[in-house]
């Protein structure tokens, strides 16, 4: 009766053992998942050990009990499988499938990247953003003490704007158990372009996140509700009407056991209230930004540039190798985020071949064969022209400046904070450009690609035209430090605009008096070219344009 008792209390304890192991690894009951081979390798131990005591066997009885070797040789079997697994699913045999994971066009640099307007350029890199939502944090008196800012800070767009948003976390395990009914309250949302940094309350607090324990923790809600999903990294979004969503792919293993990682599938999990909606990736949310990680798309267009003429070629002879640059940055267009990293030869040159965007939320790749600098050489030439400040570069983000590829880069004090902008050129990185404001900086930046014969200035082909008439209202203005007036003549409604500068009789005429005013035609105003007619101290004026 004893020897009953004990074996039901080894078997108990064994399932505990097991049941706290799959509690707190959460393997995926898959056979593409490398935690669930271990898993069942610990499971054949396990029932290894249970035998051999239930036989109550010893050393030598062990080497030849007939079942503990079938129980062995189950262990051996797995062992191998997940060895030749691993094998065969590398890209030392799979070299031209793994190329072909990515599908890579090639773009048209000044036709896929417009113009930014200066109020939408991300100006922070996450370091910065960090900074910011830390401040914003040791403000509120009334959270700082049970909360902190989770590091995410993932980058997305939110209502056309750049911003990057981070949950709040529970700051110890007390401050859990303090305010775990509740839930977490807020999150935080930063502007990328205009560093305008919100503490976003909720009406109702965040009930699974990273943060929080046992069956609300994020990782293992979701490892009970789809128990044999093998998930990559998870991301923090909120939806258009400010929701908050943990983003969840799904890998997809394309190459034999273990190779080939794509994603197949994206689960949307509500923080607050752990619903979950399951898609597959052609039929995900259009809002939904980050369903491939930076890290897998590198990792993907690595596959696709070095594996072209086979896996022994990317390690010994090269030949036409392209891998990306260190370092990555991100785009907002047409309402999805886009990774970008230059693309440079195997060889490790200083110069780039091009550079690619990727799409985080279809994959979609685009490759630019435009031939210039690496950003590290960007970064470097960057922080020479402020070498006496010892400014520090963050990775560049580029830009499309009057249709030229152009490094723009956030220059940084000791503390983190920007200080300064530079805009360097992506073929040309002796041009270089730095300003204490973004529009500042870009100003320079264009008048050193008119010195330099990078733009010209562009042939004024509009048609002279002429009106004459009593002038019916005159107003003086100052633009840059030159004085200006702008004349209404009767029978038009345009405004003329002349420069004292250049025609300084001007001050001569008033209300009433008849002018014959030659101009070619603006936006806004008609830039006057020459203006001849009577004022009223004289019988004629005539005031011509240089």
């Amino acid at each position: 009766m004893k020897k009953i008792k004990r074996r039901i209390i080894i078997v108990v304890i064994a399932i505990l053992a097991l049941g706290i192991y799959y509690y707190t690894a959460l393997p995926a009951l898959n056979i593409h998942s490398a935690e669930f081979w271990i898993f069942l390798g610990v499971l054949i131990l396990l029932i290894a050990a249970l035998f051999a005591k239930k036989k109550g066997l010893n050393r030598y009885e062990l080497k030849e009990s007939k079942g503990l070797k079938i129980i062995l040789g189950v262990f051996a079997a797995v062992v191998i499988v997940y060895l030749a697994g691993t094998l065969l699913s590398s890209p030392i045999v799979n070299a031209d499938k793994y190329q072909k994971l990515m599908t890579v066009e090639t773009g048209e640099f000044a036709a896929d990247i417009e113009e930014l307007s200066f109020d939408q350029i991300p100006l922070l890199d996450r370091d910065s953003a960090a900074l910011l939502g830390n401040r914003e944090m040791g403000s509120m008196v009334d959270m700082v003490s049970q909360f902190e800012v989770d590091d995410l800070y993932s980058q997305i767009n939110y209502q056309d704007r750049p911003v990057r948003v981070s949950p709040l976390k529970y700051a110890s395990i007390i401050k859990w158990l303090t305010n775990s009914s509740e839930g977490i309250p807020a999150y935080i949302k930063i502007d990328m372009a205009t560093q305008d940094t919100e503490l976003v309350k909720l009406d109702e607090g965040m009930k699974y996140t990273t943060s929080d324990h046992f069956n609300r923790n994020i990782y293992r809600h979701l490892r009970f509700k789809y128990p044999t999903y093998i998930f990559n990294d998870l991301s923090f979004e909120v939806d258009e009407e400010g929701t908050p969503y943990w983003i969840c792919p799904v890998k997809k293993y394309n190459i034999g056991l273990f190779g080939g990682v794509t994603i197949g599938r994206v689960v949307l999990c509500n923080a607050i209230t752990g619903e979950t909606q399951d898609y597959a990736i052609e039929d995900a949310p259009q809002w939904i930004d980050r369903a491939y990680s930076a890290d897998l798309l590198v990792e993907l267009y690595d596959y696709h540039g070095t594996l072209q003429h086979g896996f022994l070629n990317s390690v010994f002879g090269q030949k036409d190798c392209l891998v990306t640059t260190d370092g990555y940055n991100y785009l907002a267009i047409d309402d999805d985020v886009w990774v970008y990293t230059g693309v440079t030869s195997i060889t490790g040159d200083q110069s780039n071949v091009g550079f690619v965007l990727m799409n985080q939320r279809t994959m979609e790749t685009r490759f630019y064969e435009v031939e210039g600098a690496t950003e590290q050489s960007a970064m470097d030439s960057a922080e020479g022209q402020v070498q006496n400040l010892h400014y520090i570069a963050t990775f560049p983000l580029l830009l499309n400046i009057s249709g030229e590829p152009t490094y723009f880069i956030a220059l940084k004090d000791d503390a983190g904070l920007v200080k300064m902008y530079a805009m360097v050129n992506v073929q040309k990185y002796q041009i270089v450009a730095t300003g204490d404001t973004v529009s500042e900086c870009e100003e320079q930046y264009t008048a050193l690609m008119y010195k330099n014969g990078i733009k010209e200035v562009e042939e004024d082909t509009r048609e002279i035209l002429t009106v004459t008439g009593q002038i019916t209202k005159i107003a003086q203005g100052v633009i840059e430090g030159n004085s200006h007036y702008y004349i209404m003549v009767e029978g038009s409604d345009d405004i003329f605009d002349v420069s004292v500068v250049d025609y300084i009789d001007v001050i001569r005429f008033d209300v009433g008096d008849e002018v014959t005013i030659e101009y070619k035609e603006g936006e806004e105003t008609n830039t006057v070219l020459s203006m001849t007619g009577t004022d009223a101290e004289s019988e004629g004026t005539e005031t011509a344009g240089k």
